[in-house]
């Protein structure tokens, strides 16, 4: 008989959440028991919808009183760190939404604490689980465009407010202290995570913040992150002011013998010589990479180690890239990694 693994949920104010726990929801051997968290409306939208009884509010508590052996966390960024802590000491594998933490210093705690119990840790990027995606970053990796020497990818849209967010989502990520910035945590921890796994961690970091158009307190509405690599440069762009989902290839990557971009929800690569980009099939994907949920659950079962986007490694790079970033923003200089 396959073992019934016990979910437990701690916090439920990074509206990722509920498209997770519909993912959960699908695995047969997994059952979400409990969750815990202060607000009590939240408590009663996955009562309601997801049927799950066992309810607190707060994750200590949660903790203590429940043989769990997996958690999804889903809190503000400054807060993941001490939740994996205790997670990790009572054996539990944690998959904890991006980024990883609000703070350098938070990541690492986090990568040690799992290191140290020996348990799973993983950083659920949703781009991770796009097949056109990795199939471009397969190919970049591969060598199909050469040697890459820049790489950049923007995200954006017209505000966490304006698109719909909960409003337990947005209160923290427009707070610095939870979230860690503003929409340069928020967003450019993508192209951040994406240099990371392409290139590991630059030689030098600049970055750029400014409220440029909302007329409330905010950290930040834009913000852009340059990495300096041995053989290449990396950008990260993020906006909260962009009204529409106007047309820009992203992630872009050019290299000595070529391009390769997504377009329109498409992968596309044009080499010197094409006349025109040719477009990339995406390359047949394994069940157990298209969801977080799945992708956890096959390493806990397979030994297999976390990689890719969501490596707790390769995430712990990535926040040292958004460290560095705002260290520059906040001080006009250029960052020399390590960031002191």
């Amino acid at each position: 008989m396959a073992r019934k693994y016990r979910l437990g949920v701690a916090s439920l104010v990074h509206d990722h959440v509920w498209g997770e726990l519909g993912h959960w929801r699908e695995l047969e051997n997994v059952e979400i028991v409990a969750a815990a968290d202060p607000n009590q409306p939240l408590l009663e939208k996955i009562k309601n919808e997801y049927g799950v009884q066992r309810l607190y509010h707060s994750w200590q508590e949660m903790l203590e009183k429940e043989e769990l052996d997996l958690l999804q966390v889903a809190a503000a960024n400054n807060a993941t760190a001490e939740i994996v802590e205790a997670a990790t000491a009572k054996g539990l594998h944690v998959v904890s939404e991006k980024p990883m933490a609000a703070r350098l210093s938070q990541a690492d705690r986090m990568l040690a604490a799992s290191q140290k119990h020996g348990t799973y840790l993983m950083i659920n990027w949703p781009n991770a689980w796009s097949p056109q995606i990795q199939t471009a970053l397969r190919r970049i990796k591969d060598g199909a465009i050469g040697q890459p020497v820049y790489f950049k990818y923007r995200a954006a849209h017209n505000g966490p407010k304006e698109i719909g967010c909960s409003e337990y989502f947005w209160k923290w990520l427009y707070d610095e202290e939870q979230n860690g910035a503003g929409a340069l945590m928020d967003y450019c921890c993508y192209g951040a995570d994406m240099n990371s796994y392409l290139f590991g961690l630059p030689k030098e970091v600049q970055g750029m913040r400014a409220v440029l158009a909302k007329d409330y307190p905010i950290p930040d509405d834009n913000a852009i992150i340059m990495m300096k690599y041995e053989k290449s440069f990396g950008v990260a762009e993020a906006s909260w002011t962009q009204p529409v989902s106007y047309p820009s290839p992203t992630p872009i990557c050019h290299g000595t013998n070529g391009c390769i971009y997504l377009w329109h929800g498409a992968a596309w690569i044009q080499k010197p010589g094409d006349r025109e980009p040719q477009k990339l099939e995406p390359d047949p994907q394994p069940e157990h990479l298209c969801s977080g949920p799945r992708y956890l659950l096959h390493c806990v079962e397979t030994g297999e180690p976390i990689e890719g986007l969501c490596s707790p490694k390769v995430s712990r790079d990535a926040q040292e890239i958004l460290e560095a970033g705002l260290v520059s923003s906040n001080t006009g200089r250029t960052v020399t990694l390590p960031v002191k």
